[in-house]
């Protein structure tokens, strides 16, 4: 679940942000002071910070600081003030996002989403996926996908297919398969990565398509489109 910090000393603007908050599933967790809400912030993680300028006992502009010295945690600005120097001084100290209340809790939610949109991007651009063509092989989940579709692979067709998916357009021989798919000292024929590769090719070419894992006859095979 999605957790959101809202550090808001206003005790009706607080209350109505947490409802709302929490009638879209967000988990909200609410602090009505600088030194709290920044303790906090530092001490569990959060996937949203919803952070007021003008707090008693820490400003949010030193709150924001703080925070952003030490974390990434997406910052949205809440505050009255709307003058340019306020808000240009709220980004620079690492906000996110900066609204000038009053505002409508619709564009609030709305901003959240984008940021969390953003969150999940740059996430997905962090994992170490292969592609080729419709195929993608996510190696930290060991998930395979052709389109929408996952393919369900044994430990060994999982290997090979990687290793082609490592290696397109270059040809690779079976002594090589064998090598990086068995391990050199396995006892196993090369015949195996003809057998494996007829496997790996009934889960992942479609019915009315070619394979993209070709044969060279007398050498090996090759992945290419």
């Amino acid at each position: 679940m999605t957790k959101i910090l809202l550090i808001e000393d206003e005790k009706n603007m607080s209350r109505f942000i947490e409802l709302e908050l929490r009638h879209e599933s967000y988990e909200v967790q609410v602090v009505s002071d600088g030194r709290q809400g920044l303790a906090l912030a530092l001490r569990e993680d959060f996937d949203v910070i919803l952070l007021d300028l003008m707090l008693p006992k820490l400003s949010g502009i030193e709150v924001c600081r703080q925070i952003r010295s030490v974390k990434k945690t997406p910052i949205i600005m809440l505050t009255a003030k709307d003058s340019i120097v306020d808000r240009v001084l709220g980004l620079d100290h690492g906000a996110d996002d900066y609204m000038t209340k009053p505002f409508a809790i619709e564009e609030l939610l709305a901003r959240i989403r984008v940021i969390l949109r953003r969150q999940e991007d740059a996430a997905e651009q962090d994992m170490p996926i292969l592609v080729f063509q419709d195929l993608s092989v996510n190696l930290d989940s060991r998930i395979v996908r052709k389109g929408n579709e996952e393919v369900q692979l044994t430990k060994r067709e999982y290997a090979l297919l990687v290793t082609f998916m490592e290696n397109v357009n270059r040809v690779l021989t079976r002594e090589t398969l064998l090598d990086k798919v068995w391990g050199f000292e396995a006892a196993v024929d090369t015949n195996v990565v003809d057998v494996y590769v007829r496997y790996l090719r009934n889960k992942i070419d479609g019915p009315r398509e070619g394979s993209c894992i070709q044969t060279l006859r007398g050498i090996g095979y090759v992945m290419r489109p």
